[in-house]
């Protein structure tokens, strides 16, 4: 889908865990703080922590996703490229999988990572009639950056897009990903946004931040974001849905790879546990663990994004986060989800260490 290339400290954490290494992403480059715009025009630099490893991190998601399926191969998975899924046949005690020029597919499970508009989901009936997402976001590459944004990773506040924003996201030899995002429902429609585009980048402060001699490349992309992971149908039967299939993505930022990445590991720990003849077991168990790991998280998003509808309320906001170093980073820290974003209200995740780890591959060269 349409994104911004962030990886979060949740996210880096996770693909540290799996085993990943970075250094297969020709163009991953670690972010060491954020430049934030109020609404009221303050700029204001949140650094992120800088006592070891990766708090936040930009990297091409054509780059990043081959990276990540030459690593399955590497742990032993086989992987067909460019043969999609047909249609399903679901039996009592295991799936068939009729797929584009090869032999069918039997598993006894079926986790569909396969986006917003699924394949899968739809073969099963369960497609929502008439949903478009939460979010729509609107992209572009750019290449010769001369201006701080070529070193900066930027989130402009821009006061008309309220409760969305535009970004900047630095990536190496000059190039930065470069886009907006608006909720779907406010101020703008989601066909307004290709004039929004030029308009946004005649802005002075954006002008300034990509230099003058920035140079846009290709086309620009567009994409619906879904953000309601409480109410997603996350399964049936003997399949099981992750990432943007299972409408997972942050409803505050839109941001989606951390979560796709934990939904992904939590549908595979619930296979294991529940055994290949209890898909009702996997199931419960697969649910239980989505509402314990995202539920308190994505309220507490859904609210604050309502509350940054306001320009007052944002740039209140904005101001308390900037009062002193302390609070710079911690906002930084909750900002890139050093820890989940409702932690502090859900006491069974505290720990020891909140807010005091390390970042993702804290031992690695990649620091």
């Amino acid at each position: 889908k349409c994104c911004g290339d962030g990886l979060t400290t949740g996210a880096l954490r996770i693909l540290e865990n799996l085993g990943f290494d970075p250094a297969t992403v020709p163009s991953w480059n670690v972010s060491h703080d954020v430049w934030l715009r109020s609404p009221s025009g303050r700029e204001m630099p949140m650094p992120l922590p800088n006592d070891g490893g990766q708090f936040a991190a930009i990297a091409p998601r054509l780059e990043l996703d081959n990276a990540l399926v030459e690593h399955a191969r590497n742990c032993g998975v086989t992987v067909l490229d460019g043969h999609g899924i047909q249609s399903l046949t679901l039996y009592t005690e295991h799936l068939v999988a009729q797929i584009e020029n090869h032999d069918p597919v039997q598993c006894n499970f079926l986790i569909a990572a396969d986006g917003m508009w699924s394949p899968v989901r739809k073969s099963l009936g369960l497609t929502s009639s008439g949903y478009l997402g939460e979010w729509h976001a609107f992209r572009q590459y750019a290449s010769n950056v001369t201006g701080p944004a070529r070193d900066r990773l930027y989130v402009f506040f821009e006061p008309d897009l309220l409760p969305g924003y535009a970004w900047s996201f630095p990536l190496t030899d000059g190039r930065v990903n470069f886009g907006f995002g608006i909720l779907r429902g406010g101020k703008y429609t989601v066909q307004d946004m290709k004039q929004i585009w030029p308009a946004l980048l005649a802005r002075d402060h954006i002008r300034y931040a990509l230099g003058e001699g920035a140079v846009f490349e290709d086309r620009h992309t567009a994409w619906p974001i879904p953000a309601r992971v409480t109410k997603a149908t996350l399964g049936a039967g003997r399949v099981l849905f992750v990432g943007d299939s299972a409408c997972v993505s942050d409803p505050l930022t839109g941001e989606g790879i951390g979560q796709a990445l934990l939904s992904g590991v939590l549908a595979a720990r619930a296979i294991l546990e529940g055994g290949a003849q209890s898909p009702s077991k996997t199931q419960s168990n697969y649910r239980r663990s989505i509402r314990k790991h995202l539920f308190a998280d994505h309220r507490m998003s859904a609210s604050l994004g309502y509350v940054m509808r306001s320009q007052l309320c944002a740039r209140i906001g904005l101001r308390l986060a900037d009062i002193a170093p302390w609070t710079r980073r911690q906002f930084a820290r909750w900002m890139f989800e050093d820890e989940p974003r409702a932690e502090l209200f859900t006491p069974r995740r505290w720990h020891r260490n909140f807010l005091k780890r390390s970042g993702a591959y804290s031992n690695s060269r990649q620091n």
